[in-house]
């Protein structure tokens, strides 16, 4: 009786340890996947101008604009008449032309904000070709240099996340392997003493896989409930972070927390038990 009552509170002290570290692994998981919102939200402001020619006639405008939404690439569209054109350009800080000119040199416009799949190079390359095929079509343009600075500099940033995640993954793994190891040490003799009376490995280690399972599993919903609490708290001080949501991705993290607990939990407890099973008893002590 007196070992199982000192088992009590390493197994507590386990959870604990566990679940910190695993709500350190989901703390920069989540840190991970407001990178890929933020580069989505980036990328879906780049606009492409399908500039149109001169005195093209509104229902072929609204008809070109109705082909555009129905593109796959296609995220939103509006289109800039001659007069929004003109406008736009005065605020910007340019010259009022209409005091100089009697005509309107601006064209109307067409302009796409697309999937944030489709703005690298080629796409956008593959895009403007299908688009001029149009007649009414006179240019298209986007910012080249725009888009390739966003595509370069996400992909740094992902590859050093990729590779601090890797890194912090190897060591959750060793710190909970420890953690579990720790905890299983005061049950040694436990352990020992139903194999001198005739237990079966798979007798003596049943219960504590089982319960490997149950801390394992309640590691993960405290390290979980304590990331939601930090999201929550992070987005009701700044909104802003709701534009980076990704729920899916986010369910996937939360449930892969809960996953590597359980199973580096029983793991590691399995590990132990076969370890101190083939142990003499004198290397107990």
């Amino acid at each position: 009786m007196s070992t199982g009552k000192k088992a009590k509170p390493s197994y507590l002290y386990a959870i604990i340890g566990i679940s910190l570290v695993l709500f350190l692994l989901g703390t920069l998981g989540w840190l991970v996947i407001n990178g890929r919102g933020l580069s989505r939200v980036f990328k879906e402001d780049v606009q492409v101008e399908v500039i149109l020619h001169d005195n093209t006639r509104d229902e072929n405008i609204q008809r070109m604009k109705q082909v555009l939404d129905h593109q796959p690439f296609v995220k939103h569209t509006e289109i800039i008449t001659k007069e929004d054109a003109a406008k736009k350009f005065v605020a910007e800080g340019g010259e009022d032309f209409t005091e100089l000119l009697d005509f309107n040199p601006l064209y109307a416009s067409i302009v796409v904000n697309l999937n944030s799949e489709y703005v690298n190079k080629d796409s956008l390359e593959k895009i403007r070709t299908f688009v001029m095929q149009s007649n009414i079509v006179r240019d298209v343009a986007y910012p080249t240099t725009v888009v390739a600075n966003i595509n370069n500099n996400f992909r740094k940033i992902g590859l050093i996340l990729g590779v601090v995640s890797a890194l912090l993954f190897i060591v959750v793994i060793i710190l909970i392997d420890n953690t579990v190891r720790l905890a299983m040490f005061s049950n040694r003799f436990l352990i020992k003493t139903m194999q001198m009376v005739g237990a079966t490995r798979w007798f003596i280690s049943r219960p504590f896989d089982r319960r490997a399972i149950v801390n394992g599993l309640l590691s993960g919903v405290i390290s979980v409930v304590g990331l939601w609490i930090v999201i929550s708290f992070a987005e009701s001080q700044f909104p802003e972070l709701k534009m980076l949501h990704e729920p899916i991705w986010l369910v996937v993290l939360m449930a892969g927390m809960i996953v590597v607990g359980i199973l580096i939990s029983v793991l590691s407890t399995h590990r132990s038990v076969v370890k101190y099973l083939k142990m003499h008893v004198d290397d107990l002590y």
